[in-house]
């Protein structure tokens, strides 16, 4: 089984990555920034009090359309308002979250979602910069080649403007993630947890989650790519129940499709 997960920026670089996923394979492919507008399509603009970025109006579904022979699982963290880039004038309401895509030979046995950060908000007139909430979404499958149960928990983690330190509400964040990922699986599954936990390698997150049994298979390595140009190269992580289930990982450098480089997990059969 192929597990990847990406940070998708909104579909900021949406022509690379639709050409990335014609050619994907991946078995669960978890991404982060997932935008679901309804009604609209094509491109919109998002903008806070930091940035101003053309992001795709429905993410979700132009995924979707490239991986007609996956499931699609999505959670929204929170919406607010974004300008069409088609002429249209009006302000329209996007929701934005995370979202697993389920290879259709898969059973999906369980589902669940929680906030790891807050509680779902709708930004009526503007998006704050920092400190919005962050929804986490599990999925259970079974996997006939190997005939075992997986879980697979996907995250985008609480941006602080002020940087990636550790905090109280990060440290609150790993422990409802913690509570999740044990109310999600069973015992003997075999867990993967990913996503951007915007995070230092040294972060309590990892004792927490590591209190759990889960191993952090990222660790130093640097997971931007030449689109960010923050000197901080750490942000998205991968960890796992039982290293030696992993047949390969790799953070893929190339083809970039995203600020951030994908997660690539092999597992044994």
């Amino acid at each position: 089984m192929q597990i990847i997960s990406l940070n998708a920026w909104g579909g900021a670089m949406f022509d690379e990555l639709a050409r990335w996923l014609d050619t994907c394979d991946s078995d669960i492919l978890c991404l982060q920034e997932v935008t679901r507008t309804p009604a609209v399509h094509g491109w919109t603009r998002f903008d806070d009090a930091e940035r101003s970025l053309p992001q795709r109006a429905n993410l979700l579904a132009d995924v979707r359309s490239r991986l007609p022979h996956h499931q699609d699982l999505f959670a929204a963290s929170d919406s607010g308002p974004v300008q069409a880039q088609d002429g249209d004038r009006r302000s329209h309401r996007q929701d934005f979250g995370v979202a697993a895509f389920v290879a259709e030979r898969l059973p999906v046995v369980g589902m669940r979602t929680a906030f790891v950060h807050g509680s779902y908000v709708e930004h009526r007139d503007e998006w704050p910069s920092d400190g919005r909430p962050r929804a986490a979404l599990a999925v259970r499958v079974f996997d006939p080649e190997a005939q075992r149960f997986v879980t697979v928990v996907t995250l985008h983690g609480l941006r602080d403007a002020s940087g990636k330190a550790d905090t109280p509400a990060r440290r609150a964040q790993a422990e409802r993630l913690a509570e999740l990922v044990t109310g999600a699986r069973e015992d003997g599954d075999l867990t993967v947890v990913c996503g951007d936990l915007n995070l230092l390698p040294g972060s309590e997150t990892f004792r927490i989650l590591g209190e759990i049994g889960l191993v952090d298979l990222v660790q130093e390595a640097d997971t931007r790519t030449s689109r960010y140009l923050k000197p901080v190269r750490h942000a998205s992580y991968l960890l796992v129940s039982d290293p030696a289930a992993v047949k390969r990982f790799e953070v893929l450098a190339a083809p970039e499709v995203s600020d951030h480089r994908a997660l690539l997990l092999d597992l044994r059969p």
